[in-house]
């Protein structure tokens, strides 16, 4: 049986207990976020190109309180989950997690470290990536590395694909839409500030999922950017990104809370 009769199978067996299933359905030649509900016809369920659900998934638990949902994740969109929840954005007992492993394609496409979640309900475990791109730019200079930055932000549009397609980006009013910082008009943004902004604001957060970067039009390599951040935390704090629900995240200052709900 193939990984997608295997989905199917699992996501018609979970919706007996649920008021529905978050997963991916096929739409022209890509894939976009579905509530699948009891009964409902799931020939057109999809796996790939993958796309972030936990945001799909918050609203719906906002709109609908009292629903019991279910949601296909990979690695990346539980590690997500976990995040979110630390920060009080979404409540992991109203979900029930069905957990999809990536294949090694999958893992090399998106340079994964861990490309599966912590139970496996479709798929087999397959060994992680090393990002070799961000362990390149690690070797460079720092006058190198600023070069290739430099480079690289010049193309940006500030279309805030990265962060709308972001989730941990979840701030009710965001700082890159102050004047004070990043000033309207403007293209490329002023070097560096609108990035390194960004990237400031998920440093504990970001879990690899690596649709900054997909989402992004002028194709800057923002995946090695985080990667080496979440690096730097991991070595810094010990803090592992997804890892665990229990886990205080780094940044966290003692007295200071970080419900933002």
């Amino acid at each position: 049986m193939d990984r997608l009769e295997a989905l199917r199978r699992e996501i018609e067996r979970t919706l007996s207990t649920l008021d529905g299933v978050v997963a991916l359905r096929a739409d022209h030649d890509g894939t976009v976020p579905h509530l699948f509900r009891p009964g409902d016809d799931l020939s057109d369920l999809a796996l790939w190109p993958k796309h972030p659900l936990s945001r799909t998934v918050d609203l719906l638990l906002d709109s609908c309180p009292e629903a019991r949902l279910g949601v296909v994740v990979r690695g990346c969109d539980e590690r997500g989950l976990i995040e979110m929840a630390k920060r009080n954005q979404v409540n992991l007992e109203r979900l029930t997690l069905i957990g999809l492993a990536c294949t090694a394609e999958e893992a090399q496409a998106c340079r994964c470290a861990e490309p599966y979640p912590t139970e496996i309900a479709v798929g087999e475990r397959v060994e992680g990536v090393e990002d070799t791109l961000a362990a390149e730019h690690a070797r460079l200079s720092l006058s190198e590395r600023m070069e290739f930055w430099q480079h690289q932000f010049a193309k940006c549009l500030k279309c805030y694909g990265c962060r709308d397609i972001c989730p941990q980006c979840f701030c009710e009013e965001c700082v890159l839409e102050d004047d004070l910082w990043v000033e309207r008009g403007i293209l490329a943004p002023p070097f560096p500030a609108f990035h390194l902004i960004r990237a400031m604001h998920t440093v504990g957060k970001c879990i690899g999922c690596r649709e900054c970067e997909l989402a992004c039009p002028a194709d800057i390599p923002l995946t090695i950017l985080y990667t080496l951040l979440r690096q730097d935390a991991e070595e810094l704090f010990g803090y592992v990104p997804g890892a665990s629900l229990e886990d205080k995240p780094p940044l966290v200052v003692s007295g200071v809370s970080e419900e933002w709900a």
